[in-house]
């Protein structure tokens, strides 16, 4: 940590100079967060596909994903299978009572998963780094690899040291075993899972390459035009994976949103979109739905291909013509 260009003054630093709290005066925002917006929560259940049968036989093209909520995602990557920031917990919150409650319960279990090449953690926030879901991975041979700092976090959850890989970015590493690796890339972000511990430990948006498919995940982050040096320097991606929920222009510099989330795409150089961080959580001010309806118009202007897949949907991205925006059957709009 004490090498990285990144930490000064016992902290990790963003390349631009942005702030994780709220921008202007708070007192609106903070208003509408507890006293408005009655279509945060969907109004009916979300559909759950089981993908048991979808993982039956490996994917034909090489490239499958299952969104199972949030940023939680298996990828399954020229054979080897991926579980991205894995948070199956009722709350992302640190107590068990109280916090944001999931809409929906996890499509699958975490003792119902196939077998697993690696684990990847982005960054400690609660709605990313879920104790309880580490706890039950940990039975699991499975490497975990994550950003600088927050293997203390894993260690803590009882992860064995031997088996945590912290990277900087643009460090990477290659899974023992398999054709895979990742690349830790810049984001725009904050962490820290306490009052006393903000940017104790580093965020990470995410480079992962097989020996046919390239694959980006952002993790948390707002708009960076280090993007652009991403896309020229590992790009263009098969796939990529954004965060569109949990967005509001008082904390616009820290998460893409919707409209931002098109851009960077763009600058990524990316060949088809998938929105991940909505959907499961209450955790900003919008519509739940919004994120995605806002996404889907701006998708079809600018010409981006787009998967949206159901929870538990099993999805090879090459073989989807048309996208579906299966959450305007809930509640028609």
């Amino acid at each position: 940590m004490l090498a990285s260009p990144r930490f000064r003054d016992g902290s990790f630093r963003n390349t631009h100079r942005v702030s994780p709290g709220l921008k202007g005066n708070p007192l609106p925002t903070l208003g509408e967060y507890f006293f408005g917006g009655s279509q945060r929560v969907p109004r009916v259940p979300l559909p759950l596909l089981d993908p048991h049968e979808g993982w039956r036989a490996p994917p034909e093209t090489g490239l499958r994903t299952t969104w199972l909520g949030h940023s939680t995602l298996l990828l399954e990557v020229d054979g080897a299978r991926v579980l991205t920031d894995p948070v199956f917990g009722e709350r992302a919150s640190p107590v068990p009572f109280a916090g944001p409650k999931r809409f929906h319960k996890p499509p699958v279990a975490i003792a119902e998963l196939p077998e697993l090449s690696a684990v990847l953690i982005s960054h400690d926030h609660y709605d990313h780094l879920c104790r309880a879901s580490i706890q039950a991975l940990v039975a699991r041979d499975v490497p975990f690899v994550t950003s600088l700092g927050v293997g203390a976090r894993l260690e803590a959850f009882g992860v064995p040291a031997s088996r945590i890989v912290e990277l900087d970015w643009f460090e990477s590493w290659q899974v023992e075993g398999v054709d895979l690796s990742f690349t830790a890339t810049p984001a725009q972000h904050f962490s820290g899972r306490a009052l006393h511990d903000r940017n104790h430990t580093l965020w990470s948006s995410w480079v992962i390459a097989g020996p046919r498919h390239k694959l980006f995940f952002s993790g948390d982050t707002g708009l960076t035009d280090e993007f652009q040096q991403i896309g020229a320097t590992f790009g263009p991606f098969d796939l990529v994976m954004l965060e569109i929920g949990a967005w509001h222009p008082s904390w616009g510099d820290i998460h893409l949103g919707p409209e931002n989330a098109l851009r960077a795409h763009e600058w990524l150089q990316g060949k088809t979109l998938l929105p991940v961080h909505w959907g499961t959580f209450n955790l900003a001010i919008h519509a739940w739905d919004e994120p995605a309806e806002t996404l889907w118009a701006g998708a079809a202007s600018r010409g981006i291909r787009l998967l949206t897949p159901k929870l538990g949907e099993v999805v090879e991205p090459a073989r989807i013509d048309v996208p579906q925006a299966w959450w305007r059957e809930l509640q028609p709009r």
